[in-house]
């Protein structure tokens, strides 16, 4: 499984990225090198979404959407969903 994710940065931008394991990739953004390079001048980062995909094309093509997304579009998507995981 991969999931796909939105974190809220610190300074109230989002970031999208996909991972096989959430909860080691947000604690990555917050607390290691091994964070993107965008979250770690913005941390704390909170996961405000995610969605679960059979495999990383899946997950890739939906990334590359979110990417294209404005900010209240993310937000909205954030807002209207929470946490949840989500099966395709």
């Amino acid at each position: 499984m991969y999931y796909l994710y939105l974190l809220k940065c610190a300074d109230k931008t989002l970031y999208a990225g996909i991972t096989v394991d959430l909860a080691r990739r947000v604690k990555e953004h917050n607390f290691s090198k091994l964070g993107a390079k965008y979250t770690r001048a913005r941390r704390p980062v909170k996961l405000v979404w995610a969605k679960r995909f059979r495999n990383r094309s899946l997950a890739a093509r939906a990334e590359n959407k979110i990417k294209k997304l404005s900010r209240a579009e993310k937000s909205a998507l954030a807002r209207a969903y929470g946490r949840q995981f989500l099966k395709n």
